[in-house]
């Protein structure tokens, strides 16, 4: 199983710095880490600087890994896709991507329970440009799931979503990374969400790495305060979860 560290990661457009020095000493199989922070924070450029889709200074450091570029997968918040593609045929090219092309019957298999888990099997032979944002964003989770990831960079994975549905796919990704000793970092808006579904918290803020740590000792009213400008405090509420209750902008 591989493990993750981050070390001191850069990234810039043009002569303008979006992400200085955020490190990590270690990501350990299996476990969930939320990245938030306020929008143009720089967690989209951190995805796509791990995933080595744009360059920088600093190192990002996959041990024991087994596929290696497919050791990472990265699920974009853009969900732009081919429309002349339907949902089987996005999911196959992007199972084959980087081999060949001879079609492998558990490839088939491994394409038709990823739609089941994710419960868009009726949309298998529908037109990319036939779905609503929030199919596509189901889909592009199923093309990013399919290539079998060590390392799974989800940025903003549910913001199309209903709340149901929102719900079932953090529920299936943190217990999928359980299960398979996947490392898992997701950019989310919705505090909650990450006090609930993930174990560790890292805040990225002005292209810095403000804090990291488990999500409980992370997500405080003092941080709300400091890095979302709003007044808020954290409570036990249903079985004792903890949630964010805002009280007012500052």
């Amino acid at each position: 199983m591989v493990s993750l560290v981050l070390k001191d990661l850069g990234a810039a457009y043009g002569r303008t710095t979006v992400l200085s020095k955020v490190a990590i000493e270690l990501l350990t199989p299996g476990t969930t880490t939320a990245v938030i922070g306020p929008n143009a924070a720089g967690k989209s450029t951190l995805f796509k600087r791990i995933a080595g889709l744009i360059s920088g200074p600093g190192v990002v450091q996959l041990s024991d890994a087994t596929r290696g570029s497919r050791s990472i997968g990265y699920m974009p918040q853009d969900t732009g896709a081919n429309a002349v593609l339907t949902v089987y045929e996005s999911l196959l090219l992007a199972a084959k991507q980087g081999g060949g092309w001879r079609v492998k019957d558990e490839e088939l298999f491994e394409i038709d329970a990823i739609l089941k888990a994710l419960r868009i099997e009726n949309l298998a032979f529908r037109g990319l440009d036939a779905l609503s944002g929030g199919q596509r964003q189901l889909v592009s989770l199923g093309q990013a799931l399919v290539r079998k990831p060590e390392v799974l960079l989800m940025d903003e994975p549910t913001s199309a979503l209903d709340l149901h549905r929102q719900i079932d796919v953090l529920e299936f990704v943190g217990e999928l990374a359980a299960r398979t000793g996947m490392i898992v970092m997701i950019a989310l808006h919705d505090l909650n969400h990450a006090l609930r579904y993930c174990a560790n918290t890292m805040v990225i803020a002005n292209g810095e790495m403000a804090s990291s740590g488990p999500t409980n000792e992370v997500i405080t009213s003092a941080m709300l305060r400091d890095i979302y400008r709003i007044d808020a405090r954290i409570e036990a509420c249903s079985r004792g979860r903890p949630m964010v209750i805002v009280d007012g902008a500052l």
